[in-house]
């Protein structure tokens, strides 16, 4: 292990004002994304989908790495450059989503755990050579009936640990991602209550597999009630509710936390990031790893017509520097009427 590359791979992540476009969307997820604007999900069309993100004039200052799917790493653009060749060029770090979904966990109604760990090895070792340097595998919890178990919880950490650990082994930085979904109707209270034990469990695993935390990045939720909850919080306690979480249990030498928008619409996710900038005196940095709030307004600008590509880049190029204003402190709810 590399420990000064891995590291430095990780700062790069996240640069300041830049986050992470997460564009690793399986064929499936994509397909759904298509057919709400009556796209074919061919894998052409994935292919010049992706193309049109990653060609975005601009959107390299606010994003600092992309995530890709399997198919899409071994993608190129019309020009014949395979796409992480391409998004090296332009200073935005290559990386791979590795896990391969979740499955239901066996007696544990409500409760699910994340496959791929089998052949991990060998397939990190292959997305090393495509360009690939670092990678996200996903763990999703679910607050539901009294859960998610605690063998959930350890379960889904110690799949995540494996997973870092042979990452790191591959020169490949880890986005450790512990999701908690804001489905259903749990409270606010319910939702910090769950993300302090899944992080704490999250490092307790990490620790014991050795992990070298300077060269990884963690990609938490942010502290929400469920989208069905009666009562909701404002945006100032979910910011303050996912520092309190973050304090308690993320350690200083982690350099950056990437968080996921999870189901947020796009202007409350960006909202959100930059009130927690605006807490003093954080070990972190504090960035952005968005998939649906940075391409929400992208899909319906494109909508399958190459016409529209100018028009949904310039949309994806807006969304990419409110939220690198939100990674700095200076964004403003204003922003979301003005034009760039």
């Amino acid at each position: 292990m590399n420990t000064q590359e891995l590291a430095a791979i990780a700062q790069a992540l996240i640069s300041r004002s830049k986050g992470i476009l997460a564009a690793d969307e399986s064929n499936s997820t994509l397909k759904k994304r298509f057919d709400t604007i009556k796209v074919e999900s061919t894998e052409e069309n994935r292919r010049a989908y992706r193309e049109l993100l990653f060609t975005a004039t601009g959107v390299d200052e606010y994003v600092s790495g992309v995530i890709l799917y399997d198919e899409t790493l071994r993608q190129k653009t019309r020009e014949g450059i395979p796409f992480p060749v391409y998004l090296a060029k332009r200073n935005m770090v290559p990386g791979i989503k590795v896990d391969m979904g979740t499955k239901s966990l066996p007696e544990f109604p409500g409760d699910t755990i994340t496959e791929g760990l089998d052949g991990l090895r060998e397939r990190l070792a292959e997305y090393y050579r495509l360009g690939a340097r670092f990678a996200k595998w996903r763990a999703v919890l679910n607050i539901a009936e009294g859960g998610p178990s605690a063998y959930a919880v350890d379960a889904n950490a110690a799949a995540l640990a494996r997973y870092a650990s042979l990452c790191q082994e591959a020169g490949i930085v880890p986005i450790v991602e512990p999701e908690i979904l804001m489905d259903g109707d749990h409270t606010f209270q319910s939702c910090e209550q769950v993300t302090d034990r899944v992080l704490e469990s999250v490092f307790t695993h990490l620790f014991a597999a050795r992990i070298h935390l300077e060269g990884m990045i963690l990609k938490p939720n942010m502290v929400i009630a469920g989208k069905k909850s009666p009562v909701q919080p404002s945006p100032d306690e979910v910011a303050a509710a996912t520092i309190r979480c973050l304090r308690r249990h993320v350690p200083s030498a982690v350099p950056g936390i990437a968080f996921l928008s999870g189901g947020q619409s796009p202007s409350e996710a960006t909202l959100h990031l930059n009130l927690m900038n605006a807490t003093k005196n954080l070990p972190w940095t504090l960035t952005f790893s968005y998939g649906r709030a940075l391409q929400e307004d992208v899909l319906m600008s494109w909508s399958g017509k190459p016409e529209r590509v100018e028009a949904a880049q310039k949309a994806l190029f807006k969304r990419a520097k409110l939220n690198g204003l939100a990674a700095t402190g200076l964004y403003k709810s204003s922003m979301e009427n003005t034009p760039f």
